[in-house]
C-alpha cells in the first residue's frame, strides 16, 4: 500500500520505498499505454496509417546481461547462419591449396561459399557457312536465334529488365554498358528497346497461355494509364506464379474477355458459348439462330461481325444488346475451346466486367470497404475491429 500522504520520504524504509516506486512505474506504464492506444485512435478516425510497433532493444543491452549465449569472458557468442538456400546452387568449385610443412597428413578441406557476379563484355564472331548449291544458288547458314542489329540476346534482355523494371534511363545504360566494355551509343539502345520485339512478345503471350491453362486462381484489377498520346486502361492478370499487363483502349467485358484469349483470335459458338449467352438473358431466338448456323467457328472479328449482320442480329433493337452479349458468349467460348481458365477462379474487386466464370471476391479491397467506416460508439467499434479480423 502507498504511504499516507503526511508522512514524509525521509521516514519511509528502504523497502517502502521499492515499493512505491514500483508502483509509481506500473503506473507510469498504464498511462503510456492509454496514451498509445488513444493516439492510434484518433490516428484511426483521421484515415492515417498506423504507428509502427516499439523497437525492440538493441543487441549492445542484451549482450551485457551475462545471460544464456554467452561466452568465454562474458562475452556473446554469435552464431553464423549459414546460406542454406545456395547448398544446391554450387555453380563451380576450387581448390585452395596449402602450403603444409613436411610429415601432414591430410584431413579433408573445409568448404565455404562465395557469391559473385562477373559481368564482362563478349564479341562474338559467328562464323556462317555459305554453299554453293548445283542450281548455282548461295546456301547461307542462318544467324543464331535472338541476335538483332550484331547484338545478341542476353544484352537485350538486360536492357529490357533494366529499363522496364529497375528504371533505367537509355543515357545510364549506355554509360553502364560502356563501362563494362560494350561498345553501343544511346539511340542504339532506344532501338534495342523499341524495335523488333516480336520474339519477346511471343514469349509473354505464351506465359499468359500457361499461366491461364494451369491457373487454380488468377487476380484481375485495372486502373487508367496513358498510351500515345491518349487515355486508356491497363489490366492485371496473374496469381503468384505469373503476371501479365496488358493496356487497351476499353473496360469493358468484351475487352477483358478478348485479353484473356492470350493472342488467339477465333470466336467459337458452342456449348460453352451458348450457355454463356443464356446466363446473361440473351434472346431465345437469338440463340437459335447461333446454334442453329453450321458455321461455329470464326477467325477474326470482321469475320464475326460479318457473320451478326448476316444473320440481322446487328439490327434487332432488343435488350440485352445481342451484340454485345454474342459477341462475349462467342469470346467465352473460345477461350474455352483453347483450354484457358478450365476450373479457374476469378479473384476481382467485384466490377462488372470481371464477372466472368468461377468468380470470387478479393479480400483487400472488402478489407479497404471496412476500413473506411468511421464507428462512433464501443459497439460498433467492436464490430469493426471483429469484421476486420474475420477477414
Amino acid at each position: 500500500m502507498s504511504p499516507p500522504e503526511a508522512t514524509p520520504l525521509e521516514a519511509l524504509s528502504p523497502a517502502e520505498l521499492r515499493g512505491l516506486v514500483g508502483e509509481l512505474i506500473a503506473e507510469v506504464d498504464r498511462l503510456r499505454a492509454e496514451n498509445r492506444a488513444l493516439r492510434d485512435e484518433v490516428a484511426r478516425l483521421k484515415g492515417l496509417p498506423p504507428r509502427p510497433p516499439p523497437a525492440r532493444p538493441s543487441g549492445m543491452e542484451q549482450a551485457t546481461g551475462g545471460g544464456t549465449g554467452t561466452g568465454k569472458g562474458g562475452r556473446r557468442s554469435r552464431r553464423r547462419r549459414g546460406a542454406k538456400r545456395d547448398r544446391d546452387a554450387v555453380t563451380a568449385e576450387v581448390v585452395v591449396k596449402a602450403a603444409p610443412p613436411p610429415g601432414s597428413r591430410f584431413k579433408g578441406y573445409q568448404d565455404i561459399l562465395v557469391r559473385e557476379l562477373r559481368l564482362s563484355a563478349e564479341v562474338v564472331r559467328p562464323r556462317r557457312e555459305r554453299w554453293l548449291a548445283p542450281s548455282g544458288e548461295t546456301v547461307l547458314a542462318p544467324l543464331p536465334a535472338g541476335i538483332v542489329g550484331g547484338f545478341g540476346p542476353g544484352l537485350r534482355r538486360f536492357l529490357l529488365v533494366a529499363h522496364a523494371q529497375g528504371r533505367v534511363t537509355t543515357e545510364r545504360l549506355a554509360a553502364l554498358l560502356g563501362g563494362i566494355g560494350v561498345e553501343i551509343s544511346k539511340r542504339q539502345v532506344v532501338r534495342l528497346l523499341t524495335s523488333r520485339l516480336d520474339d519477346l512478345v511471343a514469349e509473354d503471350r505464351e506465359v499468359l497461355r500457361a499461366g491461364l491453362a494451369t491457373a487454380r486462381w488468377v487476380t484481375v484489377d485495372d486502373t487508367a494509364a496513358r498510351h500515345a498520346r491518349r487515355g486508356g486502361v491497363t489490366t492485371q492478370i496473374g496469381d503468384d506464379r505469373f503476371t501479365a499487363f496488358r493496356t487497351g483502349s476499353s473496360k469493358s467485358r468484351e475487352a477483358f474477355l478478348s485479353t484473356l484469349r492470350a493472342g488467339h483470335g477465333e470466336y467459337v459458338v458452342d456449348e460453352a458459348a451458348l450457355g454463356y449467352m443464356r446466363s446473361r438473358a440473351l434472346a431465345g431466338t437469338v440463340i437459335e439462330l447461333l446454334a442453329a448456323h453450321p458455321a461455329k467457328a470464326f477467325a477474326g472479328e470482321a469475320a464475326w461481325q460479318a457473320h451478326l449482320a448476316a444473320l440481322g442480329i446487328d439490327r434487332l433493337a432488343v435488350a440485352p444488346d445481342p451484340v454485345r452479349i454474342a459477341t462475349e458468349g462467342a469470346l467465352w467460348g473460345a477461350l474455352r475451346r483453347q483450354g484457358l481458365l478450365a476450373g479457374t477462379v476469378i479473384v476481382s474487386d467485384d466490377a462488372g466486367q470481371f464477372r466472368v466464370g468461377e468468380h470470387a471476391l478479393c479480400w483487400v479491397h472488402a478489407e479497404r470497404l471496412v476500413h473506411e467506416l468511421v464507428p462512433t460508439t464501443p459497439e460498433q467499434r467492436r464490430a469493426v475491429e471483429v469484421t476486420r479480423a474475420l477477414i
